[in-house]
């Protein structure tokens, strides 16, 4: 018994003892801003293991696509020309998951590696291309001052800007085309079945994929990360990938996870005392100067707990006070910002792990969080907004216009609040490399404690930051149309796909009046109206 014991605690001090090392050696980096760019090694090496895992990926593919074309019968070609080329071979060969859709941007982030990886932007797999023209949309008439609407991919055509205009009456009204099977316009009187045959189809395609809803889910890859909730089945497709992936668990979930998991419970502990040291000094620019050094010390010593690597660009674009907007993916949005500036947050008030950080952060520095029924008052939030902003001396506020969380591959309807109270604006973009770990949080499917489980048991969280030259509203410049001039320039930076649909159509239903108006449409389409 006692020679086990003595076995016990030489393997402890083995173990232990270099795990506490490196705890400490985070903190105590972090504590002054450095590194030593071990993370950086690590998703390069990282970088280099997916590339051999595609690599032997295509190659069983190949060998296997070699063998069912052996075993059929040999047919002559019934069409001249050049056989099937490398872009064919690719998307039945090489095992990856096809993009397929025509528009999808495609956006190279600059890893840490310095090398700049093209990876698809897109929730889904697009392989259906519409004819926009051919999609019924909503009119409104009685106010002139409406502005164009655009159809949804969800087979209900919200207006250009639903949640907007509910609140100063401004509708969207579009008119669609509408096209006969002879291709001319409809102008001939009485019914063809033809005239509904294009609008049946645009139906059905809305049916098996829209825009929206894809925008909720995971993206998806062009190649296997090694990491079974993003695809199954390559892990067992040769021994070799078996191995990686099984020593690749093992890593992920016994030593990345129990490092991570207490070096975030440090780093929560930390940032609550250091807020509660700090919030005790007196207000002034010796109270402002250390809230800002703390707050970046410690959102940085938290950062690590994601094995996270950011890319701050144009850093002489970096908010100085006003307004920051930045499109929203999960909560850790906030951590990447803060990690390299100060600022304040405006928000709903939390419960559980959120509600301990609100109430750490409140102790040092101006916040605004407000309980769930005010949150439905436009004014007092918005007034709130203005005091904050009117101080110069208040840090920037971060906000993220969108309102939800979206996959990281697009950027939706932008609230047009923030962009009322005026002044200045500084537009952020961020962009995660989903081959490290998915970033996106799934309100609807995961808690926030299982969002930190994935978090932490993922390879690593590599984004892109990129802030944007200020912007202020243009006279005559409506808060729509500023908001929406915002959202262009974040999403041609980021390389996100614009889109006008509002993010809450992920919790609640189209209004019925949209649906009226397309089916007074399409009946006198039947009619022949």
């Amino acid at each position: 018994m006692g020679g086990l014991m003595a076995i016990g605690s030489i393997l402890s001090m083995i173990t232990l003892t270099p795990f506490f090392l490196v705890v400490f050696t985070i903190v105590f980096m972090a504590s002054i801003g450095k590194s030593f760019g071990v993370r950086r090694l690590y998703v390069s090496l990282l970088v280099k293991i997916f590339e051999f895992g595609r690599q032997n990926i295509e190659n069983v593919r190949q060998q296997q696509y070699a063998n069912i074309t052996q075993s059929e019968p040999e047919e002559e070609p019934t069409t001249t020309g050049s056989s099937t080329d490398a872009g064919d071979s690719t998307g039945k060969v090489n095992g990856n998951i096809p993009n397929g859709s025509n528009n999808a941007a495609n956006h190279g982030t600059r890893l840490a590696n310095g090398t700049d990886t093209p990876h698809i932007v897109n929730g889904g797999n697009s392989v259906i291309s519409r004819a926009e023209s051919l999609i019924l949309s909503p009119e409104v008439i009685d106010d002139p001052r409406s502005k164009s609407t655009e159809p949804s991919g969800d087979g209900v055509h919200h207006q250009r800007h639903p949640a907007q205009s509910g609140s100063d009456g401004e509708e969207g009204e579009h008119e669609a085309s509408e096209v006969d099977s002879e291709g001319e316009g409809h102008e001939a009187a009485g019914f063809k079945l033809s005239n509904c045959l294009d609008y049946v189809k645009s139906g059905m395609e809305a049916i098996i994929e829209d825009d929206v809803t894809s925008r909720f889910l995971a993206e998806e890859l062009k190649n296997w990360n090694l990491l079974t909730r993003t695809n199954r089945h390559y892990e067992f497709i040769s021994w070799r990938l078996t191995v990686i992936w099984m020593i690749g668990f093992l890593i992920r979930y016994f030593v990345l996870m129990p490092m991570r998991v207490l070096i975030c419970f440090i780093g929560v502990i930390w940032l609550t005392l250091c807020t509660a040291v700090v919030g005790c000094i007196p207000e002034g620019s010796i109270k402002r100067t250390m809230v800002r050094t703390v707050l970046i010390q410690c959102f940085g010593f938290l950062s690590s707990a994601l094995s996270s690597v950011v890319n701050y660009h144009n850093i002489e674009n970096r908010p100085l006070n006003g307004i920051c907007v930045a499109n929203h993916t999960s909560p850790i949005d906030v951590l990447m910002l803060m990690c390299d500036n100060c600022y304040s947050l405006i928000g709903q008030r939390h419960g559980g792990f959120l509600g301990v950080l609100q109430r750490a952060l409140a102790r040092a520095s101006p916040h605004i969080w407000f309980e769930r029924a005010e949150a439905k008052d436009r004014m007092f939030v918005a007034k709130r907004l203005k005091e904050h902003v009117s101080d110069p001396i208040n840090p920037p506020i971060l906000i993220f216009p969108e309102g939800t969380c979206i996959n990281n591959t697009s950027v939706m309807q932008f609230k047009k609040g923030s962009f009322e109270v005026g002044g200045v604006i500084y537009p952020v973009a961020i962009k995660y490399d989903p081959r490290f770990g998915d970033a996106f949080w799934n309100s609807s499917r995961f808690s926030m404690m299982q969002y930190l489980f994935l978090m932490m048991t993922s390879w690593a969280i590599v984004c892109d930051v990129w802030y944007l030259p200020p912007m202020y509203r243009e006279e005559g410049e409506s808060a729509i149309d500023f908001a929406n001039r915002v959202k262009s320039v974040i999403a041609k930076q980021g390389g996100l796909v614009d889109l006008v649909w509002d993010g809450q159509l992920k919790r609640m239903k189209p209004k019925k009046e949209w649906k009226e108006k397309q089916q007074e449409k399409f009946s006198k389409l039947l009619k022949g109206e």
